[in-house]
């Protein structure tokens, strides 16, 4: 009973996922320190800065995101890989194009660098401390 429980709670879980993606833009950078939200203090490869819309006077700093590429923004044909890529936010990009500014290793995860800017899907992924926190604003 225990197991199909589980099962259907992970079910549940992943569609809720799904259902929750937003669409935006991806882009890439190079140059990761320093950073807005960590200053000097490297975060590693795996991060990305966050454009005006998602920014929220900083309240991004250190949430982490999912990000899958779901197309082409420009003539390069296919630039997606098909894997999705999770990403800390280190960063503001103030005036960006994009909705994500990707390094570019994580940028290179989802998508052919080549094609420089890209349609995707992202989730904000939560701790369990905040999911405590919504599911006691409800």
């Amino acid at each position: 009973m225990e197991k199909t429980t589980l099962i259907f709670v992970g079910i549940v879980a992943c569609l809720a996922s799904v259902a929750s993606a937003t669409s935006g833009i991806a882009t890439f950078y190079t140059s990761y320190v320093p950073s807005a939200c960590f200053g000097s203090t490297p975060q590693g490869n795996m991060i990305a800065a966050a454009g005006d819309a998602l920014w929220n006077n900083g309240a991004v700093c250190g949430k982490t995101f999912t990000v899958t590429c779901t197309g082409p923004r420009n003539p390069v044909p296919h630039p997606c890989t098909g894997k999705s890529v999770t990403v800390k936010i280190v960063d503001h990009c103030p005036g960006c194009p994009s909705t994500i500014d990707l390094s570019r290793e994580a940028f290179a995860n989802i998508a052919n660098p080549v094609a420089g800017i890209i349609n995707i899907y992202y989730t904000q992924n939560w701790s369990s401390l905040e999911m405590q926190r919504r599911t006691d604003d409800v």
